[in-house]
């Protein structure tokens, strides 16, 4: 393999080029996912706070702000609307009580679970229309690695 030219002699061409490539088409893909129609009701903001909800227990209006990539004030504004459906709750930070906690209601669970599998499902459906058998495999075998990567420290 050849180094890359790109500043950092140390790291092989091919891995640099797949680094871009996963960069671009993880950037394109959730945006996609992210574009999909939730139930009615819900804006794709709020879709994705849910989602994102529902694979933690809770999180700060910060981190779930961060996690969107938007700014706090946005954050606020979608977990008022979360809040107001009610599909999340604010509970007071059992270790900084300037802060709160947001987390799913009993009601929010089943919504983000039906969101993140309704998409999921558009993205199983997708790679069955376009993907080969080997380009499939090929994905759960860069997942896999990627999962590597994401654990890495």
């Amino acid at each position: 393999m050849s180094e890359s030219s790109a500043g950092a002699d140390d790291i092989p061409e091919d891995a640099s080029a797949a680094a871009m490539a996963t960069f671009v088409a993880f950037r394109r893909l959730s945006r996609r996912l992210r574009a999909l129609p939730g139930e009615a009701g819900l804006t794709s903001a709020q879709v994705s706070a849910l989602v994102r909800l529902g694979k933690v227990d809770s999180a700060t209006v910060g981190e779930l702000a961060g996690s969107e990539q938007v700014s706090h004030q946005a954050m606020v504004k979608v977990v008022a609307a979360l809040e107001q459906a009610g599909l999340v709750r604010r509970d007071p930070d059992p270790t900084d009580g300037r802060r709160q906690l947001i987390s799913l209601t009993e009601a929010g669970q089943p919504r983000a679970q039906g969101e993140r599998h309704a998409r999921q499902e558009w993205l199983a459906r997708a790679l069955a229309e376009y993907g080969t058998p080997e380009e499939i495999r090929a994905v759960l075998v860069a997942a896999e690695l990627l999962g590597k990567v994401a654990d890495s420290s």
